[in-house]
């Protein structure tokens, strides 16, 4: 195609179409793009076995006629050359990038990407470049509390730093500083042998470089730049000779443009309304787009990144996305799971470290790779995802790293770490964590994090990070629950059932959000089942505290990651699956934009625990009797156990499985109509509370839903100031919940499924993620293998008997689910139960 063409795909039920029935993607590398990143395992290099030789953080050049050189950015060395293919397909990307494979990412260091064919040339974990001579062949750097685990980090900078790699026509060179002082490193194939260039700036001391195990050069102090050349091939050192011009760009690479075009926006009845955008997938370079982070430039020009370490630049997001214009920008990047743009510059975070990327040409592609941060280690681990970066508002990064280890301990791992402005240095905000995911206000800086459910995570907290303090996870090469130091309280936890996989969270602040009543707002997201949740975080304690209310589920993006337009001031979200990892989502990968509608959220805007009960502040206005009605609201709390098992159950005050029912005593309507106060007379601090509401405004508009919070403390509750007026709030001891309704209908059985909390385990329809209870969809009338009692029907009596008794008849492959149902025996009264029932047999 000529440089001016375009390829335009549509949008068919919010998926693009493809140019062929099944995956039809080229190769994950790239033979026409110079290089790539990968780790590398040379463990079992003959003739002799190298326990330690693993490169986590490595470039992968493709020098072409079947010959790979993988380099270390962190010891400046070549780890290996060889003849064949590129390395074997172990990592997570490669792995899973030509087809949806049901993959759980494997722990561990146990299998990482090794070369693919005959090995010419290799080295052993000390520096290529050395301040003695002769060389000494060990690691001079602090080694991690496992001495065998590699990833230590970069060289001091004093001795020696990689700076970045430059495209250029036929390669790319490596620019690095050994003693301070500038090198340029080139490898290519002449004649069938790899040679080996170095430029090197003068330099006020001796160096050494070692080329390989058995083969070293002594460099001299030089108060002039000078020029060096090797075979690496046949291991001889060549005349040197300064090339005659400075390198010529690369060219423009992709010429192509991929223009998308998505259906037109529409608002509909609520108050948020999601665009789907298509990916520019089919594409020429048949590249697969699995989408991790989107991030925007002033005027609404995004750049993404996906997993297999490209960046895409799309314009025209705006309005009515008639014709989105997509074009590549850099390619060659590790496994990247988020990018931010700063000064109008893009910067990636992968697990090479945080990467500048350069245009400095200015044809619209990257030619510079700046490698801006790897101050930080890295290891091998295959879980130690880079998971976030986010911007702080003075200039700081935020990053996030994943924290399972299963081969090596690593100091590092699991950890929220703050680089400065200027990528030199770094501070711990905060460790012990499990998979960390990140955010940070624009305007203020404050760090929140949130983490996974999993051993020593009971389930999914969600933290602020004020000062570096230990979060509960321990790797299971560490003594069995024996904890370092206290563990940090979260501002909340949220059931398994509702957030089973947290990731990133997003604040719609600043004067360019255009989210209506959310502005202001922290946003969390949800993998699992694709869901934004609004943080309702409470400052009326001495310690902050927070809340989760559900704003929107089930849309078609596996998101992992949101981010503001500044052009439009809408939220987009982001993300891709790996089958195994656990989502509702249709899509591998998916783009869509949040916006507002102008319709009012209906969901609370402000929750307050307090002494005498639970205060609820709305946007909207609310009907009187049911504000008023005590039976209009649902509410039960419960503890979890840290334990080294795999989450936790639901315990009860007395420390049996199962939650404790709250029977509120009293409830009131604010005079301004927005705010309802629901009294408890045994109220107190809990770790998880939950309360859900079937409320209407004055019209008749549903106003229904569940929060989820963790009152660590009471406040102290004055209706007046409130807005209540003199009342005297009623906190005498009630019955269980006497029923709002006489007679049973499908209407009253679907608001008690939102009310009751039942849409947290059992699913309604077939797109809907499959939870922790079996699901409703085309249960009634269908046999029920019963687990140790054989086969049942469900009739209505045994829906009933499940309703009032649940550990009767427990459905085969649910029996080990610790949390249990709740007995609803003397909380539902006959019209609700037979109401759940009618809704039932509706589904």
């Amino acid at each position: 195609m000529n440089p001016s063409a375009r390829v335009v795909i549509g949008l068919i039920g919010g998926l693009a179409t493809s140019l062929a029935s099944g995956p039809n993607y080229a190769p994950w590398t790239e033979k026409d793009f110079p290089f790539t990143s990968t780790s590398l395992d040379l463990r079992d290099l003959e003739p002799q076995a190298v326990p330690m030789n693993i490169t986590p953080r490595g470039l992968l050049l493709n020098l072409g006629e079947n010959l790979w050189l993988c380099f270390d950015t962190e010891l400046l060395r070549v780890a290996a050359l060889w003849r064949g293919h590129s390395v074997t397909p172990e990592a997570l990307a490669p792995l899973s990038y030509q087809e949806s494979k049901n993959l759980k990412t494997r722990g561990g260091q146990e299998l990482l990407p090794k070369p693919d064919g005959k090995i010419i040339l290799w080295n052993g974990v000390y520096p290529g470049w050395q301040l003695e001579n002769p060389a000494t062949f060990t690691d001079p750097r602090k080694p991690q509390p496992s001495a065998a685990e590699p990833g230590r980090g970069p060289l001091p900078k004093t001795h020696a730093r990689f700076q970045a790699i430059r495209l250029e026509e036929g390669g790319a060179a490596f620019l690095y500083n050994v003693a301070d002082s500038p090198v340029e490193d080139r490898f290519r194939v002449v004649e069938g042998t790899v040679q080996r260039t170095l430029h090197l700036a003068p330099c006020a001391r001796a160096i050494t470089l070692v080329l390989a195990q058995d083969w070293t050069v002594a460099v001299p102090a030089h108060p002039t730049a000078i020029d060096l050349a090797f075979d690496l091939t046949e291991r001889t050192q060549l005349p040197s000779s300064k090339p005659a011009k400075p390198p010529k760009p690369p060219g423009k690479r992709w010429n192509e443009t991929v223009v998308t075009e998505a259906s037109p926006p529409t608002d509909g009845k609520d108050a948020l309304a999601v665009d789907l955008i298509p990916l520019p997938s089919p594409n020429p370079w048949r590249r697969n787009v699995r989408a991790c982070d989107i991030a925007f430039f002033q005027d609404g020009t995004a750049a993404l990144v996906t997993f297999d370490g490209d960046v895409w630049i799309a314009r025209n997001l705006q309005s009515d996305l008639g014709k989105v214009s997509w074009s590549r920008f850099a390619s060659g990047l590790h496994e990247p799971m988020s990018l931010v743009i700063r000064e109008e510059k893009i910067f990636v975070f992968d697990r090479n470290g945080i990467w500048r990327l350069r245009d400095s040409d200015a044809n619209g592609e990257c030619d510079l790779h700046e490698l801006f941060s790897n101050v930080f280690p890295q290891s091998a681990e295959t879980r130690e995802f880079p998971n976030s970066l986010k911007l702080a508002p003075d200039g700081s990064f935020v990053i996030a790293k994943g924290g399972q280890q299963d081969s090596t301990l690593s100091e590092l791992n699991g950890s929220v770490l703050r680089i400065s402005a200027d990528g030199q240095d770094f501070t711990v905000l905060g460790h012990g964590f499990r998979q960390p995911f990140a955010g940070v206000h624009p305007v203020t800086g404050l760090v929140t994090a949130s983490d996974q459910e999993g051993h020593y995570t009971p389930t999914t907290p969600l933290y602020t990070l004020t000062r570096n303090e230990f979060h509960g996870f321990l790797s299971p090469l560490l003594p069995k629950e024996q904890y370092p130091e206290p563990i940090a309280e979260p501002l909340t936890w949220i059931p398994h059932q509702v957030n089973a996989s947290a990731v990133s969270q997003v604040w719609l602040a600043g004067p360019k959000s255009k989210m209506g009543a959310l502005n202001g707002s922290l946003i969390h997201l949800g993998f699992n089942r694709p869901e934004l949740f609004r943080v309702l975080i409470n400052e009326r304690a001495s310690r902050p505290q927070a809340a989760v209310v559900s704003l929107l589920r089930d849309f078609e993006v596996p998101a992992l990651n949101a981010t503001l337009n500044p052009a439009d001031g809408c939220l987009y979200v982001t993300g891709f699956q790996v089958l195994g990892w656990g989502t509702t989502a249709k899509n591998l990968s998916a783009l869509a934009r949040i916006r507002s509608t102008g319709a009012p959220i209906l969901s609370p805007k402000e929750l307050a625990p307090t002494d005498k009960g639970i205060l609820l502040k709305f946007d909207v206005s609310l009907d009187p009797k049911t504000a008023a009605d005590r039976s209009s609201y649902s509410i039960e709390s419960w503890h979890y156990r840290r334990t080294s098992n795999y989450g936790s159950p639901h315990l009860k005050e007395d420390g049996t499985p199962g939650q404790d029912w709250r029977t509120p005593s009293s409830a009131y309507l604010s005079q301004d109509g927005h705010a309802v106060f629901v009294a408890l007379p045994d109220m107190k601090p809990v770790q998880q509370m939950r309360i859900g509401w079937g409320l209407r405004t004055p019209d008749g508009t549903p106003v229904e839903g569940n929060v989820y919070f963790t009152p660590h403390e009471l406040t102290r509750f004055d209706p007046e100031q409130e807005g209540f007026g003199r009342i005297e709030i009623d906190l005498s001891p009630k019955p269980s919940l006497s029923p709002a309704i006489q007679t049973a209908s499908v209407e009253e059985g679907k608001r008690l499924h939102q009310l009751m909390g039942c849409m947290a385990c059992h699913t309604v329809s077939e797109k809907d993620q499959a939870k922790i209870g079996p699901s409703w969809k085309g249960l009634y009338g269908k046999k029920r293998e019963i687990f140790q009692a054989g086969n049942v029907e469900a009739t209505e009596d045994y829906l009933r008997e499940s309703i009032l008794d649940p550990a009767a008849k427990i459905v085969k492959g649910f029996e080990k689910i610790e949390a249990g149902m709740p007995i609803y025996a003397g909380v539902l009264s006959e019209a609700q139960i037979e109401s759940l029932i009618l809704y039932i047999k509706t589904l």
